[in-house]
């Protein structure tokens, strides 16, 4: 039986309430674009092209699934892949319809890119999840990184565009699935300061267009052209302090879960304050308290004026300062 590249139980806010959650990251023929800078799962994939072997692999992980876990105990589903679940080349249809008819009844929220969202089939997957229990039983999650697209074009090498964004976004609300957009804190090539304006004004941006945020501290993954930078001194990822502060600031509440918090491949401090920084995010995700997150920040650490010197100092030419 073929086992999923992760699969976890763990909670998720949603709508007030914190449901008992499944995150599924399916190994499948991998990811058409292909090119994101800090992305490994791109290379993860199945190198057998044919259709129907490539169904047979991925309905075994979803056996694997099903074997290992009480589905009626977990009212949502987080599903992930290389690249787009619905991309019909990458994830073959009778696999997306069989994941519906597993996960019926269900909160399932499902990351593609924008050029896979497209209504009608959208609209049959709902139709399939959905028994009325859920008023939006469907969730499109895009990894749109950031609103800016020359950041978005040249940092991350993501391959589309606001405007794309835009229309995928128009293709879900007809369907009448909701919209969650992740956005990349600090990707490759950003000052500090550089990164920390751009994570405002995304957050500001997309705010009274997608109806979930998460915003994704950069973490650096193994076999990826930003390991590559970060292993030359040219890259460090965003202090916890950038991210408690893009946090408190946001005009809407935005979920975060600091991958690596607090080691040098993830977004860090000094090493003294991180883990109760790390804890507090990951509180304030499940609660939506910003209490949690000023009274970390406000207790501060003597690191604190070593961040607030990189804001101020830090220029292209010459990062990071820090390490």
């Amino acid at each position: 039986m073929e086992k999923p590249l992760a699969c976890w139980k763990g909670n998720d806010y949603y709508k007030g309430d914190v449901l008992p959650s499944l995150t599924i990251i399916l190994k499948t023929g991998g990811c058409r674009h292909n090119r994101c800078r800090m992305c490994s799962y791109r290379l993860e994939r199945y190198t057998e092209r044919t259709e129907d072997h490539l169904a047979s692999l991925l309905l075994s992980q979803l056996d694997w699934i099903s074997a290992r876990y009480a589905l009626d105990e977990i009212p949502m589903v987080k599903i992930y892949t290389s690249g787009s679940f619905f991309d019909a080349g990458e994830v073959p249809p009778v696999v997306v319809d069989a994941a519906a008819g597993l996960f019926r009844g269900k909160v399932v929220i499902a990351e593609t890119r924008p050029e896979f969202v497209e209504a009608g089939r959208l609209e049959e997957f709902q139709a399939r999840i959905d028994t009325g229990e859920w008023k939006t039983p469907l969730t499109v999650a895009m990894g749109l990184e950031t609103t800016n697209d020359f950041i978005r074009e040249k940092c991350i090498d993501k391959g589309f565009s606001w405007e794309d964004f835009l229309a995928a976004v128009r293709e879900a609300r007809t369907a009448g699935a909701g919209v969650k957009a992740y956005l990349l804190h600090k990707p490759l090539f950003l000052t500090e300061q550089e990164a920390l304006l751009d994570m405002q004004q995304s957050i500001r941006t997309v705010s009274g267009i997608a109806d979930l945020v998460s915003m994704n501290p950069c973490t650096v993954q193994r076999h990826t052209e930003l390991e590559y930078y970060w292993k030359l001194g040219a890259y460090r990822p965003p202090y916890l302090w950038s991210v408690l502060s893009l946090l408190i600031s946001a005009p809407v509440f935005v979920t975060c879960d600091p991958v690596g918090g607090g080691r040098s491949r993830g977004p860090h401090n000094c090493g003294k304050c991180d883990h109760d920084i790390v804890s507090a995010i990951r509180d304030f995700s499940l609660s939506n308290d910003r209490g949690l997150l000023k009274d970390v920040f406000e207790k501060g650490c003597s690191c604190r004026d070593e961040w607030e010197y990189v804001l101020s100092r830090e220029m292209p030419y010459s990062m990071p300062l820090t390490r």
